[in-house]
């Protein structure tokens, strides 16, 4: 028995010790808040851009191999030409460092294949295959250990140089082979081993099966503990998401997360004809790139391409160091800062902050100077202009739990300035949210602030996913809490937090309760189709409010809408998939009373639902394969209610949908242990999945609801 106990609190020891380090890399890691990404590689950047003595024009320079169509040996000759003789890591470093950069992050290989370090498991690499003979990932490691700087490194999933590689497509998505994947593992393997403390590891394209995503994360998790994955590797086995390249979300992100940027849009390899512009203006498209991003709660990855002699561009190095100048004199406002803690944007610029204090980043002039602050119902003590270190006559006044900053008359900015408006609060900072609920009796999807992330299976299927739901609120008196749910959440688990005190709950329990609404009077009109459209996910291709049917849709050009006679509710509809296309379901219900109807939904690899223009539903299959089932409760207006489906194909050779009326009306209530304050009080309460398979995966309860019962 005391050997059963030991062996216990092992294991206890081993959990709390992984947990620490895991929480620890993600706080360090959100700490950065700004890097460098590099993209250097001994062929493309010797090349850079041309191919024949002409420009290449087609795609990012750094894919010149396939874009310009060049056989592999003749591409891979290439590399006898590189003799970096400018290539310098130290400088390389001291270059991100004066810039406010608190990491670098290179690649150490590309989709040509070329490793920029000495693998054992291929010649095709910088030592092997080049006249240098040298690691430079390994001198760049070095170099961001002598500096301080933190140092992680760019990995291309897909590999156009190795033999059991499947063939090379326009998407750079391609299937991942057992051969290739462990080739990949190895490789991985090596740069985990043999380069030091590495911080983040930048996975890049292909579309492996789950197994695959979980092989890689576990090899890096394993060998560097500290180490942070990147959403690319796919099925959500990352530990921070990555966006789209160049791309500033206008919503707030309820994990860990990164932008990558590069100093042109156009290319993130070194291109010798690329046109430059004025510095200053990049400068400030950049700097504002940056607040973006930290304003919302990520971090900036901004890259350059040095050229095939290691030089850094001349026009890079200005933009770099121009706005490590500006971070000089206002980076108290983004190391360490946290995301915009309004649940709103402003026309004049973004906000950041930390413990009693605000950070107003102006990337315009108020109009009129003047600044509304909604809720913030703190005092604030002072204004200083951040990078003068100064105080301004700022006017400060409180109007209905709001606050008003007037600035000093003539206050304006100057055309590609950016200043940092610093306030004080001295017992901290207070905001009541605009969704704000009052009286609250019920706290459902409908008044949730939503908690997103960023989910997918590979790049081409990846979406804004909904993986919790939070409310502010306030009530009459104090109250026990009840969940309410359907058959499509029973069994789950959730992890509920109120008023910081966090409770797992199983969905198990409740009380059946038939809904008052009688589904057997609603009216289902006749199907329609459009499409199919190459699309991903996400969004939409044309206006969902107010659908005529007759008309064509989704612009003047399109066909109407295409009567499904023989298509019926309750039946699986088939349809020819493809990668990466849609097809809508259009049908109409007419109920004679407004209410609440459960409704249910077959898909295969993703769907969207609408009911009048608004969102119901959206998720793909993460599982990618066979059909996924789900119930949602709609709630209908009296009369003509249009419903919207969007069926979304990304491997399958034949998708599926069905709309099915034949569900059970039926709810379940669940009373809980707990209460809400009430009195008036302002109150917090948050829903995640409890231990989810990803913190990035769709929460997929629409049908969860709290109520709060005062009785």
């Amino acid at each position: 028995m005391k050997k059963i106990f030991i062996a216990l609190l092992a294991l206890v020891t081993m959990f709390q010790v992984a947990s620490a380090q895991e929480s620890t890399a993600h706080t360090d890691w959100r700490n950065q808040k700004y890097s460098m990404f590099i993209h250097w590689g001994a062929i493309y950047s010797t090349l850079g851009g041309v191919w024949e003595g002409k420009p290449v024009t087609r795609g990012y320079s750094e894919q010149i191999q396939a874009h310009a169509g060049i056989y592999s040996d003749v591409y891979g000759d290439v590399a006898k030409q590189f003799h970096p003789e400018h290539w310098n890591a130290d400088s390389i470093v001291l270059l991100a460092k004066a810039a406010g950069m608190k990491s670098v992050v290179m690649t150490s290989k590309h989709h040509d294949g070329f490793c920029m370090f000495h693998s054992a498991y291929t010649d095709y690499n910088v030592v092997d295959a080049t006249p240098f003979k040298r690691d430079v990932l390994k001198e760049l490691s070095d170099a961001c250990q002598r500096h301080g700087l933190k140092f992680g490194m760019y990995f291309s999933l897909i590999d156009w140089h190795f033999p059991q590689a499947y063939p090379i497509s326009s998407s750079n998505s391609d299937p991942i082979t057992p051969e290739h994947h462990e080739y990949n593992k190895k490789q991985v393997t090596e740069l985990m081993t043999n380069y030091g403390p590495v911080s983040e590891i930048w996975f890049d394209m292909g579309s492996l099966t789950a197994a695959q995503s979980r092989d890689l994360a576990a090899i890096v998790h394993r060998l560097q503990p500290g180490c942070m994955v990147s959403g690319r590797l796919g099925n959500d086995a990352g530990d921070f998401c990555v966006m789209g390249d160049n791309q500033y979300p206008d919503y707030k992100i309820a994990s860990a997360w990164q932008t990558p940027a590069s100093v042109y849009d156009e290319t993130w390899g070194y291109r010798s004809w690329q046109q430059h512009g004025k510095a200053s203006d990049k400068a400030h498209e950049k700097l504002e790139g940056l607040i973006k991003v930290v304003s919302r709660g990520g971090n900036y990855l901004l890259n350059i391409g040095p050229r095939g002699d290691g030089s850094v561009v001349d026009f890079e190095k200005e933009v770099l160091l121009l706005n490590g100048a500006w971070l000089q004199r206002n980076g108290e406002a983004i190391y360490g800062a946290s995301a915009n803690p309004f649940d709103t944007t402003f026309t004049w610029g973004e906000v950041t902050t930390k413990p009693g204090k605000l950070y107003l980043h102006l990337l315009q002039t108020p109009e009129n100077g003047s600044i509304l602050l909604p809720g913030l119902s703190s005092k604030v003590g002072q204004v200083t202009l951040l990078g003068e270190h100064k105080k301004i006559a700022a006017k400060i006044s409180s109007k209905n739990g709001n606050t008003y900053i007037q600035l000093p008359a003539g206050f304006q900015l100057k055309d590609k300035d950016i200043q940092v408006l610093a306030l004080t609060c001295k017992e901290g900072v207070h905001i009541t949210p605009l969704h704000l609920l009052l009286n609250a009796r019920r706290l459902d999807r409908y008044n949730a602030v939503p908690l997103y992330s960023f989910s997918g299976i590979d790049y081409e299927s990846y979406y804004r996913s909904r993986v919790g739901d939070s409310w502010t609120f306030t009530a009459g008196k104090p109250a026990a809490l009840k969940l309410l749910y359907s058959d499509a959440e029973k069994g789950r688990s959730i992890q509920l937090t109120l008023n910081g005190n966090t409770h797992q709950v199983l969905l198990d329990g409740g009380t059946a309760q038939r809904l008052q609404s009688d589904a057997s009077n609603l009216q289902w009109g006749p199907m329609y189709s459009a499409g199919p459209f190459w699309s991903g996910i996400d969004g939409v291709h044309g206006d969902i409010k107010q659908i005529d049917p007759s008309k064509p849709w989704p612009n003047q050009d399109s066909q109407p809408w295409k009567l499904q006679p023989d298509w019926k509710n309750d039946a699986l509809i088939t349809f020819d998939g493809d990668r990466s296309i849609a097809k809508y379901v259009l049908q109409e219900i007419t109920a004679a009373k407004a209410g609440n109807y459960l409704v249910g939904f077959t898909s295969g690899d993703g769907i969207a639902v609408y009911l009048n223009g608004e969102e119901q539903v959206l998720h793909n299959n993460p599982e990618r394969g066979g059909v996924t089932n789900e119930v949602v409760l709609l709630s209908l207006k009296e009369g003509k209610n249009q419903l919207l489906v969007k069926a979304y194909s990304r491997f399958a050779k034949q998708s599926e949908v069905a709309i099915r009326r034949n569900v059970p009306q039926v709810m379940y209530v669940q009373p809980l242990d707990m209460q809400v304050s009430g009195n008036g009080k302002v109150e917090t309460c948050e829903v995640r999945e409890a231990n989810p398979v990803s913190g990035h995966r769709n929460l997929r309860m629409p049908n969860l609801s709290l109520l709060i019962d005062s009785k």
